[in-house]
């Protein structure tokens, strides 16, 4: 039986720079270990291996762009590295790993199953499946950003400053791997999605953010909130979206208009049409008590077994994000107990 994971919890207040430095010196030693890894595991999955002088142009690239898009972040970037001891263009690259990382041709059995349930009790759910053997450097972290009585929770990986999580407002954020158009020096989704989380409080207001952000890569990003909720498709900086009380999104586009550019491999596209057509038959068997939820994430072919291959996406967590609490279950969500994270 897996040992239970027992996930670290940071709370962080202040400036931009303070949030970062708080972050970066709690985890230091962790995020030192995993640059050390191979360059944050970067060249166990790389088909080649890189340096963080090779990639210096194309991180100082990002950050320019971050810091024109979301200058916040960026001097948060900033204090993650000066609270970590580690080299500023390396804070840089955990924010930016999956776009180094790109498209990934080997053939998986999934990524990220998503769905939102909008209404009086709102839920956004999903599962987490990424390679690199991430389960490792799980985290959540509560942000109370000094000059706004807006709060957020986000669930984080290997010093990201957002991933994923939720804010004071009741706005819940997701997201999806999708594969299409060029990746290039932009604002990473990851990042995207902690800036909507900071600075909108609905649906609505979140849809006009993303719009005017130049994201770096594909994605697609579940939004949800008491009045509704939305997908949000992004291919080449341009967007395509569906509202609805329900939203449901794997891993393959799903508006007709970008659907035909979708560049996802034959063996990930009929998994994600498989967890797409699964999970919409369970969850019509369920209500929205984050339990039941889980149990949909939990059982294949949603639930996507490591099978020892650390270049294949695996689930390394099921969160369901409820106003106000983050449920979390790390690692493999069937074997490991639900821990709950509240916004104080």
């Amino acid at each position: 039986m897996n040992a239970v994971l027992r996930t670290p919890f940071l709370r962080v207040e202040g400036d931009s720079f303070a949030l970062g430095y708080q972050h970066g010196q709690a985890r230091a030693a962790d995020l030192r270990d995993f640059l050390d890894d191979g360059l944050c595991r970067l060249n166990r999955i790389l088909p080649e291996p890189v340096s963080l002088n090779e990639l210096r142009p194309t991180i100082d690239a990002y950050l320019a762009e971050i810091s024109a898009a979301t200058p916040d972040l960026a001097e948060e970037i900033r204090g993650l590295a000066a609270g970590a001891d580690i080299d500023p263009r390396e804070a840089v690259l955990l924010q930016i790993r999956r776009e180094i990382l790109g498209y990934q041709k080997i053939p998986t059995a999934g990524d990220c199953t998503t769905f939102a349930l909008a209404g009086p009790a709102p839920v956004l759910a999903q599962t987490v499946d990424l390679n690199g053997d991430l389960d490792d450097q799980i985290s959540v972290l509560e942000i109370v950003r000094a000059g706004t009585s807006r709060r957020t929770l986000v669930l984080s990986f290997g010093g990201l400053l957002g991933y994923l999580g939720l804010n004071s407002d009741g706005l819940a954020v997701g997201l999806n791997l999708v594969l299409g158009g060029q990746w290039r020096p932009g604002v990473p989704p990851y990042l995207a999605i902690r800036h909507l989380l900071d600075n909108a409080g609905s649906v609505d207001e979140a849809v006009g953010i993303l719009r005017k952000l130049p994201l770096a890569s594909s994605r697609n990003i579940v939004l949800c909130d008491r009045d509704t909720a939305a997908y949000v498709e992004v291919l080449d900086r341009d967007v395509r979206l569906e509202y609805g009380r329900n939203v449901l999104h794997t891993n393959h586009f799903l508006h007709p208009s970008f659907a035909p550019l979708d560049e996802i491999n034959v063996f990930a596209r009929n998994s994600s049409v498989r967890r797409l057509e699964v999970c919409r038959t369970r969850l019509a068997t369920v209500g929205t008590d984050p339990e039941d939820l889980f149990a949909v994430l939990s059982a294949p072919p949603i639930n996507v077994l490591d099978n020892g291959d650390i270049r294949r996406e695996h689930t390394v967590a099921a969160v369901v994000l409820c106003p106000d609490r983050l449920h979390l279950r790390p690692g493999d969500p069937a074997t490991h107990p639900t821990e709950i994270f509240t916004l104080s």
